[in-house]
């Protein structure tokens, strides 16, 4: 479950776009208005999580990721999307992510899950907890998105469920 904002979309620092860490590669885009910096680095990174994981992104963005992050990010077109039954982000802006479990939970149903995102909640850990099965929470710094190091913890995990 791949979240888009804080993960491959990212906030500048103190909120202010056009201050970027010189590591992350990646463009600024305006998307229905909004403006984006949008990661190459974050993308690189979920392409080769790809060989590993089924993607499916579960952002507010839901059917709209795939009109813009394929041609914007080379990331890959036609990817599932997971739909929510409220307004997208909480009431009133809540950055929390647990607004998303009920969907994230329909769509994997008894499957292993990994789950990207930038706004993981307590909600959320307990939620994983009680999953009968195998969950990964991986939280991403907004400013940087989806890094290597995220990018091995998840691979790690893949490898070592493959193993057993």
């Amino acid at each position: 479950m791949v979240d888009i904002d804080g993960v491959l979309s990212l906030f500048g620092a103190g909120g202010a776009l056009h201050d970027r860490p010189e590591r992350t590669r990646g463009s600024f885009h305006s998307i229905e208005g909004i403006p984006h910096f949008l990661s190459s680095t974050a993308a690189e990174h979920l392409l080769a999580l790809g060989e590993l994981f089924e993607l499916v992104w579960a952002s507010g963005w839901e059917e709209r990721a795939d009109e813009h992050l394929p041609h914007l990010l080379g990331a890959p077109a036609g990817l599932p999307f997971l739909s929510f039954s409220r307004d997208v982000g909480g009431r009133g802006g809540d950055a929390r992510a647990h607004w998303k479990l009920a969907a994230i939970d329909a769509y994997a149903g008894a499957r292993a899950l990994a789950w990207i995102d930038d706004a993981l909640d307590r909600d959320c850990r307990e939620w994983a907890r009680a999953r009968p099965a195998p969950t990964l929470l991986v939280q991403t710094d907004p400013q940087l998105g989806l890094t290597a190091r995220e990018a091995e913890q998840l691979t790690s995990w893949a490898r070592a469920l493959a193993a057993c």
